[in-house]
Protein backbone atom coordinates (compact mmCIF):
# COMPACT_ATOMS: atom_id res chain seq x y z
CA UNK A 1 0.00 0.00 0.00
CA UNK A 2 1.37 3.53 -0.93
CA UNK A 3 -0.36 4.90 2.07
CA UNK A 4 1.94 3.97 4.71
CA UNK A 5 5.21 5.33 5.36
CA UNK A 6 6.78 2.11 6.36
CA UNK A 7 6.53 -2.11 5.42
CA UNK A 8 7.55 -3.47 8.75
CA UNK A 9 6.33 -3.36 11.69
CA UNK A 10 7.58 -4.86 15.15
CA UNK A 11 5.63 -7.11 17.04
CA UNK A 12 5.86 -7.28 20.59
CA UNK A 13 5.62 -11.08 22.20
CA UNK A 14 8.04 -11.73 24.09
CA UNK A 15 6.30 -11.29 27.79
CA UNK A 16 5.29 -13.48 30.34
CA UNK A 17 2.02 -13.06 30.20
CA UNK A 18 1.14 -13.01 34.17
CA UNK A 19 -2.35 -11.49 34.32
CA UNK A 20 -3.64 -14.42 32.03
CA UNK A 21 -2.71 -16.84 34.10
CA UNK A 22 -3.74 -19.48 34.46
CA UNK A 23 -4.00 -19.98 30.72
CA UNK A 24 -0.44 -18.86 30.05
CA UNK A 25 1.36 -21.80 32.15
CA UNK A 26 1.65 -23.80 29.26
CA UNK A 27 0.72 -21.77 26.53
CA UNK A 28 2.44 -17.79 25.79
CA UNK A 29 -0.24 -15.16 25.85
CA UNK A 30 0.18 -14.64 21.93
CA UNK A 31 -1.04 -18.13 21.75
CA UNK A 32 -4.06 -17.64 23.58
CA UNK A 33 -7.66 -17.91 21.92
CA UNK A 34 -10.38 -15.43 21.44
CA UNK A 35 -13.54 -16.10 19.11
CA UNK A 36 -11.47 -19.41 17.81
CA UNK A 37 -8.11 -17.25 17.19
CA UNK A 38 -4.52 -17.24 18.89
CA UNK A 39 -4.43 -13.06 19.48
CA UNK A 40 -1.23 -12.87 17.41
CA UNK A 41 -2.63 -13.81 14.77
CA UNK A 42 -5.75 -11.04 14.74
CA UNK A 43 -2.57 -8.80 15.37
CA UNK A 44 -1.26 -10.35 12.25
CA UNK A 45 -3.94 -10.34 9.88
CA UNK A 46 -4.47 -6.71 10.91
CA UNK A 47 -0.98 -6.06 9.70
CA UNK A 48 -1.39 -8.02 6.37
CA UNK A 49 -4.74 -6.55 5.58
CA UNK A 50 -3.03 -2.58 6.12
CA UNK A 51 -0.40 -3.76 3.74
CA UNK A 52 2.71 -4.17 6.24
CA UNK A 53 5.23 -6.67 4.72
CA UNK A 54 7.48 -7.55 7.13
CA UNK A 55 7.01 -8.39 11.16
CA UNK A 56 9.48 -8.84 12.95
CA UNK A 57 8.58 -10.66 16.40
CA UNK A 58 10.75 -10.68 19.90
CA UNK A 59 10.17 -13.65 21.07
CA UNK A 60 11.34 -15.29 24.75
CA UNK A 61 8.55 -17.30 26.70
CA UNK A 62 7.74 -20.47 25.31
CA UNK A 63 9.31 -18.89 22.13
CA UNK A 64 9.57 -22.37 20.32
CA UNK A 65 5.54 -22.31 20.82
CA UNK A 66 5.35 -19.30 18.90
CA UNK A 67 8.29 -19.74 16.00
CA UNK A 68 6.00 -22.84 15.27
CA UNK A 69 3.11 -21.36 15.15
CA UNK A 70 3.82 -18.27 12.85
CA UNK A 71 7.49 -19.31 11.58
CA UNK A 72 6.24 -20.07 7.82
CA UNK A 73 4.06 -17.64 7.53
CA UNK A 74 4.37 -15.30 4.13
CA UNK A 75 1.90 -12.28 4.78
CA UNK A 76 3.52 -10.46 6.27
CA UNK A 77 6.71 -12.32 6.34
CA UNK A 78 8.00 -12.82 9.67
CA UNK A 79 11.49 -12.23 11.28
CA UNK A 80 12.48 -13.19 14.63
CA UNK A 81 14.40 -11.45 17.30
CA UNK A 82 15.68 -13.42 19.54
CA UNK A 83 15.24 -12.88 23.59
CA UNK A 84 15.25 -16.56 25.03
CA UNK A 85 18.87 -15.55 27.29
CA UNK A 86 16.86 -12.24 28.49
CA UNK A 87 13.72 -10.40 28.19
CA UNK A 88 14.25 -7.19 27.71
CA UNK A 89 10.90 -5.65 27.99
CA UNK A 90 9.78 -3.13 25.51
CA UNK A 91 12.35 -0.82 24.89
CA UNK A 92 15.29 -2.77 25.25
CA UNK A 93 13.47 -4.91 22.42
CA UNK A 94 13.31 -2.84 20.57
CA UNK A 95 17.01 -1.70 20.82
CA UNK A 96 18.02 -5.15 20.23
CA UNK A 97 15.90 -5.51 16.77
CA UNK A 98 17.41 -2.19 15.78
CA UNK A 99 20.61 -3.11 16.24
CA UNK A 100 20.65 -6.76 14.17
CA UNK A 101 19.54 -4.33 11.22
CA UNK A 102 15.65 -5.37 11.50
CA UNK A 103 14.45 -2.26 11.61
CA UNK A 104 13.64 0.70 9.31
CA UNK A 105 13.38 4.06 10.08
CA UNK A 106 10.22 4.53 11.08
CA UNK A 107 8.80 1.27 11.82
CA UNK A 108 5.35 0.18 13.62
CA UNK A 109 4.95 -0.87 16.83
CA UNK A 110 2.34 -3.59 18.33
CA UNK A 111 1.78 -5.70 20.86
CA UNK A 112 1.16 -9.17 19.55
CA UNK A 113 -1.85 -9.32 21.85
CA UNK A 114 -3.39 -6.38 20.72
CA UNK A 115 -7.24 -6.36 19.84
CA UNK A 116 -9.02 -3.61 17.49
CA UNK A 117 -11.76 -3.10 14.80
CA UNK A 118 -10.99 -0.34 12.67
CA UNK A 119 -12.75 2.66 11.72
CA UNK A 120 -13.10 4.20 8.46
CA UNK A 121 -9.16 4.30 7.73
CA UNK A 122 -6.72 1.26 9.02
CA UNK A 123 -5.21 1.76 12.16
CA UNK A 124 -1.51 2.23 10.45
CA UNK A 125 -2.58 4.22 7.34
CA UNK A 126 -4.03 6.52 10.03
CA UNK A 127 -0.72 6.96 11.94
CA UNK A 128 1.06 7.01 8.36
CA UNK A 129 -1.34 10.36 7.62
CA UNK A 130 -0.45 11.59 11.16
CA UNK A 131 3.45 11.24 10.65
CA UNK A 132 5.44 13.98 11.06
CA UNK A 133 9.35 12.87 11.05
CA UNK A 134 10.23 16.52 12.03
CA UNK A 135 8.60 17.02 14.50
CA UNK A 136 7.98 13.51 16.34
CA UNK A 137 10.45 10.48 18.34
CA UNK A 138 7.00 8.94 18.12
CA UNK A 139 3.32 8.48 17.21
CA UNK A 140 1.17 6.92 19.48
CA UNK A 141 -2.38 5.62 18.79
CA UNK A 142 -4.57 5.88 21.70
CA UNK A 143 -8.33 5.83 21.89
CA UNK A 144 -10.98 8.17 24.36
CA UNK A 145 -13.01 5.57 27.37
CA UNK A 146 -15.69 5.26 25.11
CA UNK A 147 -13.55 3.20 22.44
CA UNK A 148 -12.23 1.06 25.00
CA UNK A 149 -13.76 -2.16 25.71
CA UNK A 150 -13.13 -3.89 29.05
CA UNK A 151 -11.21 -1.15 29.96
CA UNK A 152 -11.47 -0.11 34.08
CA UNK A 153 -8.21 2.38 34.36
CA UNK A 154 -7.85 5.61 34.83
CA UNK A 155 -6.40 6.33 31.23
CA UNK A 156 -2.56 7.15 30.64
CA UNK A 157 -1.84 10.57 28.65
CA UNK A 158 -3.51 14.22 27.64
CA UNK A 159 -3.27 15.43 24.37
CA UNK A 160 -2.82 19.19 23.26
CA UNK A 161 -4.39 20.70 20.09
CA UNK A 162 -1.79 19.70 17.60
CA UNK A 163 -1.55 15.81 19.02
CA UNK A 164 1.34 16.66 21.63
CA UNK A 165 0.97 14.40 24.88
CA UNK A 166 1.35 14.49 28.89
CA UNK A 167 1.27 12.33 31.73
CA UNK A 168 -1.55 11.68 33.47
CA UNK A 169 -1.59 13.94 36.48
CA UNK A 170 -1.39 11.58 39.56
CA UNK A 171 -5.15 11.69 41.42
CA UNK A 172 -6.85 12.24 38.01
CA UNK A 173 -8.36 10.73 35.01
CA UNK A 174 -6.81 10.75 32.02
CA UNK A 175 -8.94 10.67 28.50
CA UNK A 176 -6.72 9.16 26.32
CA UNK A 177 -5.49 5.14 26.87
CA UNK A 178 -2.72 3.83 24.76
CA UNK A 179 -3.55 1.30 22.80
CA UNK A 180 -0.42 -1.02 22.01
CA UNK A 181 -0.03 0.74 18.51
CA UNK A 182 3.00 3.08 17.71
CA UNK A 183 4.97 4.22 14.78
CA UNK A 184 8.53 5.06 16.07
CA UNK A 185 11.89 6.98 14.85
CA UNK A 186 14.48 5.75 15.65
CA UNK A 187 15.75 9.09 17.19
CA UNK A 188 13.02 8.08 20.00
CA UNK A 189 15.91 5.37 20.56
CA UNK A 190 18.97 7.04 20.42
CA UNK A 191 21.16 7.07 23.64
CA UNK A 192 18.85 4.25 25.18
CA UNK A 193 19.83 2.51 28.23
CA UNK A 194 21.30 -0.88 28.01
CA UNK A 195 20.04 -4.55 28.53
CA UNK A 196 16.21 -4.88 29.82
CA UNK A 197 14.02 -1.28 30.09
CA UNK A 198 10.89 0.11 29.55
CA UNK A 199 9.83 2.25 26.29
CA UNK A 200 8.08 4.38 29.02
CA UNK A 201 12.19 5.82 29.89
CA UNK A 202 12.19 7.03 26.19
CA UNK A 203 8.71 8.35 26.42
CA UNK A 204 9.08 10.39 28.97
CA UNK A 205 12.25 11.76 27.64
CA UNK A 206 10.56 12.40 24.42
CA UNK A 207 7.66 14.26 26.35
CA UNK A 208 10.74 16.81 28.34
CA UNK A 209 11.33 17.27 24.63
CA UNK A 210 7.87 18.11 23.27
CA UNK A 211 8.38 15.02 20.19
CA UNK A 212 5.72 12.69 21.72
CA UNK A 213 2.84 12.58 19.73
CA UNK A 214 -0.45 10.73 19.55
CA UNK A 215 -3.66 10.71 17.19
CA UNK A 216 -7.65 9.28 18.39
CA UNK A 217 -7.81 6.10 17.12
CA UNK A 218 -11.20 6.00 15.24
CA UNK A 219 -12.52 2.50 15.78
CA UNK A 220 -12.53 0.54 18.69
CA UNK A 221 -9.97 -1.45 20.41
CA UNK A 222 -10.23 -4.21 23.58
CA UNK A 223 -8.65 -5.09 26.75
CA UNK A 224 -7.60 -8.58 26.56
CA UNK A 225 -5.13 -8.92 29.94
CA UNK A 226 -6.98 -11.00 32.10
CA UNK A 227 -9.14 -14.44 31.36
CA UNK A 228 -11.96 -12.64 32.24
CA UNK A 229 -11.66 -10.05 29.42
CA UNK A 230 -11.66 -12.64 27.10
CA UNK A 231 -15.39 -13.98 26.77
CA UNK A 232 -16.71 -10.37 26.80
CA UNK A 233 -14.01 -9.60 24.17
CA UNK A 234 -15.54 -12.47 22.07
CA UNK A 235 -18.94 -11.41 22.19
CA UNK A 236 -18.18 -8.22 21.31
CA UNK A 237 -16.64 -9.14 18.15
CA UNK A 238 -18.79 -12.55 17.33
CA UNK A 239 -22.08 -10.36 18.40
CA UNK A 240 -23.67 -12.95 20.68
Amino acid sequence: MTDLVTDTAMLMAAGLGKRMRPLTATTPKPLVRVAGKPLIDRALDRLDEAGVARAIVNVHYLADAIEAHIGSRQAPKVTFSDERDQLLETGGGMVKALNAGLLPDPFFACNADSIWLDGPRNAFAELSAAWNPDQMDALLMLVTHARAYNFDGIGDFYMDGAGRLKRKLPGRIAPFIYTGIQLVSHRLLHDSPEGKFSTNILWDRSIDEGRLFGIAFTGHWYEVGTPAHIRPTEMALTGG
